[in-house]
């Protein structure tokens, strides 16, 4: 089994050490080196200090970046992942650590992101005794892992890591817990007893990694060249296949026109005039009803997730659907495929560029007309302010400003997260960064911090809400003691500006605890006049500096260019505050659970 799995491996040579013994924190920190591991993100604790130890010994073949949370390390691990598709690695201690990467575990299950984490355990003779700082991390993540592991034997340290990395990164990816009892980290072997590429122990483990029968590319292809309406509906299964210079290649190739999950968003290019752009709950009207209007539907990747289906018997209900993905467990989950497919994506889509011809692409010219029709009718839009700077305008104005240089963009989670998916374009895969599957608040400025270790030299911008910015506010320690370059644009409203918006639209305008500033004021109860004092709380270009990273607030449309070219042509990290309005929406919307026909466009 072991050598069907791709894993890698470094070089045979042996580390430096002083003795010709290694004990087992050592040997897990070799492992790593020798699996490509550039950067680990761990704070260290108790039950962990012997693996900090042996991080310091190889300091000059791993990195180690120390987070000022563990959340935040585990966000910036999955921002290595979702950029290289290669296994972001955070690590923790026992107890309190260990739950602090919770969150960001199931993040990444969610999200399918490849990530290896690994916390440190009480010693073996007092686990069950409710010893200092013990937590059952097995047990606790059990639900949200696509594997785990307790190490209890230092002979397979080196095993459970190689096995670690080849689950977390083949088939769909997913996370993968490493829990470390500080009684094996601690324990020795001799150096020559050691099989740094051992065989591998997984039985059941069966990733698929096979295309499509022919056969079924023929059912694909005659399924294209009898509709009249079909429509790519591709999600981020296309971006972690690899698979977007093929779909690209498919969709010019035949005609169709493609709109894209949150987390497909850079698989088909943006600014391409067969992109819908974003469909579902806050998508384009245009995609929208492409999809309700469709006569066939080429599910690539995705996972028929609520936000995008709405009323899910009422969901694309008058088309063939076509639903490709690797995952098995996905077909028919939530809604029935008339062509099932089982496969590598990027493997579909190659068989399937080799076989189309020019008699199996349908007449689609119809079909266009159409879609740029109601492309005019129903733009993505936001309305004419004169001084004030809108979210929109400012993500949209963002966008223009430094488009050339092709930025990595990380969001948190709320109104500015939809509205950077509708106003920033993306061309390439892998440049966006989104908590989509999870929705967590705080995802944003940790995982651009991962982009910015990976990618130094590159524009990476955090587009935040003052909600989510806070979250994880302390890696702004981290960005200015690791130099890690990252610009954040964080677009103040002074409240939770998605909850806002669904208490303005379905609640009476009611506030409940959905305002950031003292309670002593009006807004607290949704009595202000929406209007924003001089006195926004908190004052966030003092804690930056307070950080040591330059920052300055802007709230005029006038001076938001300027200080645009200020914060990106500062070297290292920077933060622009945005005042804006409150009284904003994310528009278009489909309400929770309803259809195309209930959607909201004013």
């Amino acid at each position: 089994m072991s050598e069907e799995l791709p894993v890698s491996t470094a070089s045979p040579t042996l580390p430096q050490t002083e003795t010709s013994t290694l004990n087992g924190a050592e040997i897990l920190v070799e492992c790593l080196i020798r699996h490509d591991v550039d950067f680990v993100f761990a704070y260290p604790g108790g039950a962990s200090m012997p693996l900090h130890q042996a991080l310091l010994k190889g300091r000059e073949r791993l990195r180690t970046i120390l987070p000022r949370h563990e959340q935040g390390g585990a966000f910036a691990a999955q921002g290595v992942a979702r950029t290289t598709g290669k296994a972001g690695v955070c690590m923790a201690t026992s107890g309190p650590g260990a739950t602090n990467l919770v969150t960001s575990i199931a993040d990444a299950k969610l999200d399918s992101v490849p990530m290896v984490a690994i916390t440190g355990q009480v010693p073996q003779s007092v686990i069950g005794s409710d010893a200092f700082q013990e937590t059952p991390m097995v047990e606790v993540s059990r639900a949200i892992t696509k594997h785990h592991y307790m190490i209890t034997d230092i002979h397979d340290v080196a095993r459970i890591v190689k096995e670690a990395f080849t689950i977390a990164t083949t088939g769909r990816p997913g996370p993968v817990l490493i829990d470390f009892p500080k009684d094996v980290q601690l324990a020795t072997l001799e150096a020559d007893e050691i099989d740094f590429d051992p065989p591998m122990n997984l039985p059941g483990y069966h990733p698929v990694t096979h295309g499509p029968h022919p056969d079924q590319v023929r059912q694909i292809l005659a399924a294209i060249r009898h509709s009249k309406r079909p429509i790519l509906y591709v999600g981020g299964g296309c971006i972690t296949s690899g698979a977007s210079e093929e779909l690209t290649k498919f969709a010019k190739k035949t005609g169709i026109p493609v709109t894209m999950t949150v987390m497909g968003l850079g698989s088909f290019p943006a600014e391409d005039p067969q992109c819908l752009h974003m469909l579902g709950m806050h998508g384009t009207v245009y995609a929208n009803r492409a999809i309700n209007e469709a006569d066939l539907l080429l599910a690539f990747g995705v996972r028929f997730d609520d936000r995008v289906t709405g009323k899910l018997d009422e969901f694309a209900q008058h088309g063939k659907i076509i639903h490709v993905d690797i995952d098995a467990s996905e077909i028919h989950k939530n809604k029935e495929a008339h062509i099932p497919i089982v496969a590598d994506l990027k493997k579909t889509l190659q068989a399937l560029n080799a076989m189309v011809e020019d008699e199996a692409i349908p007449d689609v010219s119809d079909w266009h007309s159409q879609i740029d029709e109601w492309k005019q009718q129903y733009p993505l839009k936001f309305r004419d302010s004169s001084d004030e700077i809108l979210q929109q305008y400012a993500i949209e104005r963002l966008w223009q400003l430094v488009r050339e240089r092709d930025p990595y963009v990380a969001v948190g989670v709320g109104q500015h997260q939809m509205w950077s998916a509708q106003f920033f374009r993306f061309n390439k895969p892998r440049h966006w960064l989104s908590s989509s599957g999870l929705g967590t608040m705080g995802f944003g400025l940790p995982a651009a911090m991962g982009v910015a270790a990976e990618f130094p030299n590159e524009l990476v911008i955090d587009i935040d809400g003052d909600g989510s910015f806070q979250m994880n506010i302390q890696e702004l320690a981290t960005l200015r003691c690791e130099n890690l370059p990252v610009k954040i644009l964080l677009l103040n409203n002074q409240h939770l500006g998605m909850v806002t918006q669904w208490e303005d639209r379905f609640m009476d305008g009611r506030r409940a605890h959905t305002y950031l500033g003292p309670v002593d004021k009006p807004e607290a109860l949704g009595q202000g006049d929406g209007t924003h004092g001089s006195d926004t709380y908190p004052d966030f270009v003092a804690i930056a500096k307070g950080y040591g990273i330059p920052a300055e607030q802007v709230r005029d449309k006038s001076e938001y260019d300027a200080a645009v070219k200020r914060m990106v042509e500062t070297d290292g990290p920077y933060l622009l505050e945005v005042i804006c309005p409150y009284q904003e929406h994310v528009l278009p919307m489909i309400p929770s659970g309803k259809t195309v026909r209930d959607i909201i466009t004013e």
